[in-house]
This record gives C-alpha cells, sequence and structure tokens, in this order.
C-alpha cells in the first residue's frame, strides 16, 4: 500500500462514533493514538471486558452526549509527555482521513486541558502515511475541495 503525506494536524471523521470533522494532532512521539472522552466507566458484562463513555466533553461544538459502549481491546501502560505512567483502556474503532476508511487502536483518555481531542500516535501513522510538519488540514482541505468542486457541478 502506498503511503499518504498527512501533515502536523487534520481533521477526521469517526463514522462508528458519529463524529465528523474532528481534530486530530499527528503526535509521533507518541506510540498509540487517544481520543478525549469523559465518563469513562469499566465494567464486566456476561464476563467480557467492557467500557462506557462519551467522546468529547459538552463544551466542544461537536458533543453530541450519546454514550458508547465498547469491548475492551486492550488495557495499555502509556507514559505521558510528562513522564507519568497510567493505565488506559483502548478500543478498535474505524477513521476516515482522505476519503479512506482505517482501523485504529485508541486509547481513552480525559484530555480536557489540551486542545486537539485525538492524537494519532506512530503505530497508525507509520503504517499509512508520512508526515511533513510544514502542512495541515491536507486531508479535510482534499475533502472540502472535492465538495466544493461537487456543488459547483450541481449548480450547472
Amino acid at each position: 500500500m502506498e503511503r499518504i503525506i498527512i501533515g502536523r494536524k487534520d481533521k477526521a471523521d469517526f463514522p462508528q462514533l458519529e463524529l465528523e470533522d474532528i481534530e486530530v494532532k499527528i503526535d509521533s512521539g507518541a506510540y498509540t493514538s487517544s481520543f478525549h472522552c469523559h465518563q469513562i466507566e469499566y465494567f464486566s458484562q456476561n464476563g467480557k471486558e467492557k467500557v462506557r463513555c462519551s467522546f468529547l466533553d459538552p463544551d466542544h461544538p461537536m458533543y453530541h452526549e450519546k454514550e458508547f459502549i465498547f469491548d475492551v481491546f486492550k488495557i495499555r501502560r502509556v507514559k505521558s509527555s510528562n513522564g507519568q505512567v497510567e493505565e488506559r483502556i483502548s478500543i478498535k474503532t474505524e477513521i476516515t482521513l482522505f476519503e479512506k476508511k482505517f482501523p485504529i487502536e485508541l486509547t481513552l483518555t480525559e484530555r480536557t486541558d489540551m486542545r486537539h481531542p485525538v492524537l494519532l500516535g506512530r503505530k497508525f501513522i507509520s503504517k499509512n502515511f508520512f508526515i511533513d510538519t510544514s502542512r495541515k488540514n491536507l486531508s479535510f482541505a482534499g475533502h472540502f475541495l472535492k465538495a466544493k468542486i461537487n456543488q459547483e457541478s450541481n449548480l450547472k
């Protein structure tokens, strides 16, 4: 598979989470990808590990108050930028970038104080993309341009 050039920031869709145009930051220093959510609740149901959460937070413009329940994929030990190690629950879902759907593993964490609700780490990026840190919104710009062209052709 040919790799795509991605910038330092972009916007992505998460169809299974019913979220579109979510800001993502490309973080080559992070191994795993993470998504900001709140009310993370770990529980067991019929002998299976599950997690319940709501993505984003009420202050975010794309927040939709929907609660999701996922099978727990793994419990990951993640070292934050300040050196602290914490255990995070990870799930498997899909992300849409450059009009392609990709499987992705996301750790769930509270990122309230961070600018970007999603960090895309090396595990995901290295399989599909090359990073050009001088650029941003390459996927979103292509999506926007295609929508604009389609809209103009419909007007003719």
